[in-house]
């Protein structure tokens, strides 16, 4: 499974750390590699998260957002993004934005590409910063049968019940943002509103067609068997079959959710970079090859069920992004380093992780010792 899921991102490696050497020598091979390995610890709860929702759609479109979607990532987001951003921001043509890119420049020297991107962080950070934030609060204020922190879930979760506090709790925060770590409160504001918009109608869209969808599969299951509880009751007792998973309008949207998360997560990545080189090619590439092994460890998360294995990596996945969220806000005022950001992820994901094998072994012993009991009374 590794080699088949793996593959193309082992290839693509290879290709782009030989094209490093021989277009750039070995400075710019050990670039290539350093943003690569930038980008995976950086990214890696967003794999937990991507694989949550690609669980939920067909085998075409986890094919699609491991071929059309990884286009959109690495020349869309890592290339072409940035140079829209910055002609937008500082009022510049393509053909001057394209020009500063290729003459690069760091980003303490004005009027360089990298200067014009650093100066566009803030609406940067608030876009995608509240766009997480969403996403974090949608998940610690509903109820769920398993909690990971659970002292801290359970409360969250009864507050949850109050209709769109999520919504509420973000415009607080972007609000308090706005004025307290923004030099330009309005363009921050704009930037985060805009987050929690694109967020409420891509999830929005993608639920609603996903319940038709559900609604018309029990309907013509019903129809087939001429019972519908009989035909629900199989399927809550047998759990999601390949047919039941989402196709049509439903997972395209479910497709576009994933692209704009995917946004989100390299938001940052993207602006750090230019803390390692100045060259976009050697940052698309580097962060390109990141970015493939992030969606194939998501297909890998999904095939290998890992999601029902490690109860809690959900969990945790969710709350490195909240930290994520707070990051990103507070680096509108505040430079965080790229370490500290890829840290606390992984901390994140590794002590759900270590929590969901304690959790198995718990239930493993619990269930050989009931096995014990029984075979001494039938004894």
């Amino acid at each position: 499974m590794i080699i088949r899921v793996f593959g193309w991102s082992f290839a693509i490696t290879v290709v782009a750390l030989v094209g490093a050497l021989i277009l750039g020598g070995p400075s710019a091979l050990a670039l290539v590699a350093i943003l690569c390995v930038l980008e995976i610890s950086v990214s890696f709860d967003n794999a937990v998260v991507n694989a949550t929702v690609l669980e939920r759609m067909n085998a075409y479109w986890q094919k699609q957002f491991l071929t059309v979607g990884i286009i959109v990532a690495v020349f869309g987001m890592r290339l072409v993004f940035p140079l829209l951003l910055v002609g937008i921001t500082a009022g510049i043509g393509p053909i001057e934005v394209i020009r500063l890119a290729l003459d690069g420049g760091p980003a303490d020297e004005p009027g360089t590409y990298a200067a014009h991107l650093h100066e566009a962080h803030p609406s940067i950070a608030a876009y995608g910063g509240m766009f997480l934030l969403m996403l974090f609060l949608d998940f610690v204020f509903e109820d769920r049968a398993v909690t990971w922190l659970g002292w801290l879930e359970r409360p969250l979760a009864r507050i949850g019940k109050l209709n769109q506090v999520s919504v509420v709790v973000a415009m607080v925060c972007l609000v308090v943002t706005a004025e307290v770590l923004a030099d330009e409160p309005g363009t921050v504001m704009i930037a985060g509103g805009l987050g929690i918009t694109t967020y409420l109608l891509v999830n929005g869209l993608g639920e609603m067609f996903e319940n038709e969808g559900s609604e018309g599969d029990e309907q013509r299951s019903a129809g087939i068997h001429g019972d519908a509880l009989t035909v629900q009751t199989s399927l809550q007792s047998s759990g999601p079959s390949e047919t039941a998973k989402l196709a049509g309008r439903a997972a395209f949207f479910l497709f576009l959710y994933l692209e704009v998360l995917d946004a989100s997560f390299s938001f940052d990545g993207v602006i750090g970079a230019f803390a390692i080189s100045q060259d976009i090619f050697i940052i698309a590439t580097g962060l390109g090859v990141g970015a493939m092994y992030i969606r194939s460890l998501t297909i890998y998360l999904v095939r290998k069920g890992s999601l029902d294995e490690y109860a809690y990596l959900e969990h945790g996945a969710h709350w490195a992004i909240g930290a994520l969220a707070v990051i990103l806000l507070i680096s509108i005022k505040q430079e965080v380093p790229e370490v500290v950001t890829g840290l606390i992820g992984v901390a994140f994901i590794t002590a759900a992780m270590v929590s969901s094998v304690i959790r198995n072994r718990r239930g493993g012993l619990a269930a050989a010792a009931e096995e014990r009991r029984k075979t001494l009374i039938d004894a």
